[in-house]
């Protein structure tokens, strides 16, 4: 079996940076796109926020920039300009994180790129929606998880308003742009028919949020406040174990009464017998549940939650994820040998029947392939 990724064959022009866009890109790279990742002179911002084997190659830069090649180009220049013009000629895919403003005063917005190859696919990544009043504002991820509400819901869970500690709405976004621009690409495909393509994370993080909080304020008029009261209940949290801690949803009806009859808590009883009765006072029952974990080990929880079929989960660090069992049984892990040593990346979480993905090359250093991709284009190299 050949082993080459459902968008081999695919051009990419990337000129993104930090998160958003090179996880779109990353991606995209994994399933065997050529992703040229087009750098100034400085480099991207994310060769040096994290520690790394050498300057400017930062963990986080090396895992959302794998798979690409690195080319230096100056675009204020006429000869960087004129390079990335020829480039964009041959490509599938033009994808920005620049601002609208920025990228158009730099001869590069989506009608001088169709003027050059008319069929290109042209993602921008936006922090908001050039449509909108905020359309010029500089976005970060902490700056939209404020605007979609998720301090005010962390608020409502822990008391306390504060971030996720992950940067969600930098990877939720970077997730949309690669299905949004695959759809385009898939139209191509179909029609011939190149489009410019807008992926925002303010509204990527909006639709995120209100899939399940818009809840009783989706109709008109509202029914009930926008929340969606099981996630913000005080006591969803892991349950506290006798040496431990774990994590266990007894949630349906089947698994509410396969946990009764193996544990026969006293406070069960007709006034919990169904969802509907459970989820009107979820709150007292993930209370109720709590106290009753203190009372077995997390193994004997889970040995016996496990026998019935109810969802149960150790709570892990992220260190103990880079050694987990399953994951090193499914061949999550790939090990890739490197200029700069060994890296250890988690790979594509994805599985493909004829079209695997992989890892196909090393994050690169900064300007690593300009040469190769100058004499792609019949450019000299200076």
């Amino acid at each position: 079996m050949k082993h080459s990724g459902p968008l081999t064959g695919v051009r990419i022009v990337d000129l993104t940076a930090m998160v958003m866009g090179p996880y779109c890109t990353q991606i995209m790279a994994d399933m065997g796109a050529d992703v040229l990742k087009i750098e100034s002179p400085a480099g991207d911002n994310t060769r040096y926020i994290s520690v790394g084997p050498e300057p400017g190659l930062g963990g986080v830069f090396v895992n959302v920039n794998r798979g690409k090649r690195s080319a230096v180009l100056d675009l204020r220049t006429d000869e960087g300009a004129g390079v990335l013009r020829d480039l964009i000629a041959d490509a599938d895919v033009f994808i920005h994180s620049m601002r609208g403003s920025a990228i158009t005063k730099l001869g590069f917005g989506y009608d001088d790129v169709a003027a050059v190859n008319p069929s290109i696919v042209y993602t921008n990544c936006y922090g908001y929606g050039r449509r909108g009043p905020d359309a010029d504002l500089t976005a970060y991820d902490d700056t939209i998880q404020a605007e979609c509400g998720l301090p005010h819901v962390q608020e409502q869970l822990t008391g306390e308003s504060g971030y996720v500690g992950t940067i969600i709405a930098d990877k939720v976004a970077g997730l949309t742009a690669v299905y949004a621009t695959t759809m385009a690409l898939f139209h191509r495909e179909r029609t011939g028919e190149g489009q410019e393509v807008e992926v925002a994370m303010f509204e990527t993080m909006a639709a995120f949020m209100l899939v399940e909080h818009a809840n009783g304020a989706l109709f008109t008029p509202a029914l009930g406040p926008a929340v969606y009261p099981r996630a913000v209940a005080p006591n969803r949290k892991p349950y506290r174990t006798k040496d431990g801690e774990i994590s266990a949803m007894v949630y349906n009806d089947k698994q509410w009464a396969a946990f009764v009859d193996a544990v026969d808590p006293p406070w069960a009883g007709a006034h919990f017998a169904t969802l509907e009765q459970r989820a009107r006072q979820i709150d007292t029952v993930y209370a109720l549940l709590g106290e009753t974990f203190l009372e077995r080990t997390t193994q004997e929880w889970l040995d016996l939650l496990r026998s019935h079929d109810i969802p149960a989960a150790p709570v892990r660090t992220l260190d103990e994820l880079l050694n987990n069992e399953h994951l090193d049984a499914v061949n999550f892990f790939e090990d890739v040998d490197t200029p700069y040593g060994s890296v250890r990346f988690p790979g594509p979480p994805t599985w493909f029947s004829r079209t695997p993905g992989r890892i196909a090359r090393p994050a690169p250093r900064l300007g690593e392939h300009t040469e190769e991709v100058l004499n792609e284009v019949g450019r000299a190299w200076s």
